[in-house]
């Protein structure tokens, strides 16, 4: 293989390469899932991707327990009685019988998990014919295309969210259902020495072209599973909240523990959630920051739920109901602060 001349880099040049590739990461962590998917594309419709696949150098793992939902009815899977979909309407339908035929287990694994088998594949693998399994592919990213646009909201809101995944809870613990089918089909796993194979006789700057598009895939991969590894961790922190559906059950945890905990730059994860949003598991749609609360925000809303159910209460007896309730102690000060910042009328009839 031809080797590509590079000049060495000092301190500083090296510096200068990781903030450029911060950057790089940055910008891409704030792309909407519909961006992100789009850029994928881009991605592996890349000649020398194809390349690469081709010899097995590029494969896809699968994260781990992945799992997908339709957005915006309830329920998780395929709505398979949709109105533009025929072909399963009420159930009937010779697709159904394919389906039956093929098995659940090998239905999901072919067509809803590893969307990059292709169809030839698919058929060997379910003992079908290629053109029922491209049927059955056609049908599958329909499903999840007319998820993704019906029941449209009548006017935009002030901040456009994009929702990556829904919660459910599934034997009293909660559960991801990602949206975005093709984003979380897996990760980008490169063989080395595959790749050494596939680049001899390349001329340099295909080379060059090569490493470009495999340190675009490491900067998709990190998007990636940053997002997965921030929803497992988010979720498990706000297990409570996320069972009860009481605001006042969400833990503090704030966004720069989080980025502490991914080992990632807080203004990446800001920038990565920012317009991000999820399903909880009653139907309400949130921003991600829904689930990073400070400490703060989380005592003014216990405060207030307190205030609220006592009206009668001093200041003395919110503190001191405040600790009873959920072990915080707050100073008086602090107390006093947040009456004002809740509007909260300040029962005087007793004196701190």
């Amino acid at each position: 293989m031809k080797k590509i001349h590079k000049p060495s880099l000092g301190h500083s040049g090296r510096a200068s390469l990781a903030f450029i590739g911060a950057m790089k990461l940055a910008q891409m962590a704030e792309m909407s899932e519909g961006e992100f998917e789009n850029l994928l594309k881009k991605i592996e419709d890349n000649r020398f991707f194809q390349l690469l696949k081709a010899s097995g150098a590029v494969n896809l793992a699968e994260f781990p327990n992945a799992r997908y939902a339709a957005k915006k009815y309830a329920g998780y899977g395929l709505k398979m009685s949709a109105g533009d979909l025929p072909e399963l309407a009420d159930g009937k339908g010779d697709l159904v019988g394919l389906i039956q035929d093929i098995g659940q287990e090998k239905f999901e694994t072919c067509f809803l998990k590893d969307a990059v088998m292709s169809d030839v594949e698919r058929a060997e693998e379910c003992d079908i014919t290629v053109k029922d399994a491209a049927r059955l592919r056609d049908f599958v990213n329909r499903a999840f295309i007319q998820a993704e646009f019906e029941s449209a909201t009548e006017a935009p809101a002030s901040k456009v969210f994009s929702a990556v995944a829904g919660i459910e809870l599934e034997n009293g613990k909660p559960v991801l259902a990602f949206f975005h089918r093709e984003i979380w089909k897996g990760r980008y796993k490169v063989d080395g020495e595959k790749l050494s194979e596939a680049l001899k006789g390349l001329p340099a700057s295909e080379q060059a072209a090569v490493e470009k598009l495999i340190r675009r895939m490491e900067l998709a991969d990190k998007r990636k599973s940053t997002l997965y590894r921030a929803l497992e961790i988010v979720m498990e922190r706000q297990a409570d909240y996320l069972l009860t559906g009481e605001p006042v059950r969400r833990a503090p945890f704030p966004q720069k523990v989080l980025a502490a905990e991914l080992e990632v730059h807080p203004s990446v994860l800001n920038r990565l959630i920012s317009n991000k949003s999820i399903q909880l598991p009653w139907g309400t749609e949130a921003p991600m920051s829904v689930m990073l609360p400070s400490s703060k925000a989380i005592n003014l809303e216990r405060l207030y739920a307190i205030a609220i159910e006592n009206s009668d209460m001093n200041d003395t007896e919110l503190r001191a109901e405040l600790k009873t309730r959920h072990g915080v102690e707050l100073s008086r000060q602090s107390i006093v602060q947040y009456r004002k910042e809740l509007s909260l009328s300040r029962n005087t009839s007793h004196t701190l």
